[in-house]
């Protein structure tokens, strides 16, 4: 799996706009059959920022979540940005 078909898209919710101010962390909706490791490496990789954690939700919908949290603080919300989410 590469990094691309990993991470699809931001989660973007008033929720994770909180987590990035106020806890350095980034929602994404991720591949189904990706690992936590998987999705670390992708994050890393694809945005060249450290990782601390990786956690993982699966919603009543079927649809895989993974919260980010990033070593630097301040750091989410500059990945945000070029994003494009703000």
């Amino acid at each position: 799996m590469d990094q691309y078909s990993i991470l699809v898209k931001p989660h973007v919710t008033e929720k994770t706009m909180n987590l990035i101010d106020n806890n350095n962390e980034l929602a994404f909706v991720v591949n189904r059959k990706a690992s936590k490791a998987q999705i670390k490496k992708a994050f890393e990789t694809r945005f060249e920022e450290d990782v601390v954690r990786v956690n993982t939700h699966i919603t009543p919908k079927g649809v895989k979540l993974a919260y980010i949290k990033l070593v630097e603080d301040g750091k989410a919300e500059d990945v945000a940005v070029k994003m494009g989410v703000f």
